[in-house]
């Protein structure tokens, strides 16, 4: 079970965008990595190709940036956790909040 899935809300820890909230968009597993609507934004130059950018433009997008540098937030107590895994009677895990105990 992964700590940080599509549409969790996280907290940046480090570098230029450190202790910026945001909702992921998109987690890629294999390369470790999570998109965060709002973080790591870059400007790309696209060519013009009618009939979708037919002058041209600059388009604002966000890149991944590494799963470590981002911490769950708790949707109940809104503060940042690690969760951890409970396993109830039907062999099911569920993600809960180290400090409240509210299940993600």
């Amino acid at each position: 079970m992964a700590h940080v899935k599509k549409n969790d809300e996280v907290i940046v820890l480090t570098g230029k965008y450190a202790e910026k909230r945001g909702k992921v968009l998109e987690v890629d597993r294999k390369k470790n990595r999570v998109t965060v609507d709002g973080v790591n934004i870059v400007k790309r130059h696209m060519k013009a190709r009618p009939p979708r950018f037919p002058q041209g433009t600059i388009v604002e997008k966000a890149l991944p940036i590494h799963i470590s540098n981002v911490m769950l937030v708790c949707p109940k107590c809104g503060k940042p956790t690690r969760p951890a895994v409970m396993i109830d009677s039907d062999k099911a895990r569920h993600r809960v909040c180290r400090k409240c105990r509210e299940e993600f």
